[in-house]
């Protein structure tokens, strides 16, 4: 098993409720940081030498993400991450694109629905981020990656309905690790900031019907990215993930 991650640091019961969430934060992170991979095995005490915790947090945290569909029990022989679900990721950016539309929508609208109000202050934010000269974007897929997330997530969050965001973020959740192979290529980040600007332009000039065929568009483009990532490309991001400095 991979040893990049260090042990957690110690903290009394009252400061940290409960160790098992920090075993299932950090293994999580490991997944999504591509410090473990699909088809990599380990052992339970392999996951307790190298966070510094006892048997009974690191099993409990191990059982919650079997049930999520990340980890899965070998017999006799420990644990195995498990292969990525392309079908199930397929339905899941059928999902978001839905949820983003319908965001896009209110946003364009004046009328508040259902009592909740849009967040204008929160457009003029993405304004500053995304609707910038070419030379003052960032090259850094990482950084952009995370650009991206924060930029959808805040979309849907402007357009007031609180339901709506949080099915929209567990959506982003389970769709981080394939999302940030999205951002390997110079390409995909420059056509991100136009995408994103474009969409942010029809938004702010309350054009709905070109605001929501422009976040189709985007959304299917990333969808279809996803269709040709490879075991190779996994790879190679956790071969990155190692050599980087620890944070």
């Amino acid at each position: 098993m991979n040893q990049h991650s260090g042990p957690l640091s110690a903290a009394t019961p009252q400061e940290r409720p409960s160790r098992a969430e920090d075993v299932y934060v950090q293994l999580k992170r490991d997944v999504g940081e591509f410090r473990l991979v699909p088809g990599d095995r380990f052992t339970e005490n392999e996951v307790c030498e190298r966070l510094g915790v006892s048997r009974t947090p690191v099993r409990q945290a191990l059982v919650r993400l079997q049930q999520e569909g990340y980890v899965e029990v070998l017999f006799r022989s420990g644990w195995r991450v498990l292969p990525f679900d392309f079908d199930k990721f397929e339905q899941l950016y059928d999902l978001r694109m839905v949820l983003e539309s319908t965001a896009a929508q209110r946003l364009c609208s004046d009328a508040p629905v259902c009592g909740s109000q849009v967040d204008r202050s929160r457009l003029n934010e993405l304004a500053s981020i995304w609707l910038v000269a070419p030379e003052e974007r960032s090259t850094d897929g990482v950084l952009v990656s995370q650009l991206d997330e924060a930029f959808h997530c805040s979309l849907v969050e402007a357009a007031g309905n609180a339901e709506l965001t949080r099915v929209h973020r567990d959506i982003t959740d389970r769709i981080r690790i394939i999302r940030r192979l999205d951002f390997t290529q110079a390409s995909r980040i420059t056509a991100t900031y136009e995408e994103h600007a474009q969409i942010l332009q029809a938004i702010l000039s309350k054009r709905v019907d070109q605001a929501c065929m422009l976040l189709r568009a985007h959304i299917g483009s990333s969808q279809a990215e996803v269709r040709k990532i490879t075991l190779h490309q996994v790879h190679i991001a956790r071969d990155r993930s190692v050599m980087a400095p620890s944070t």
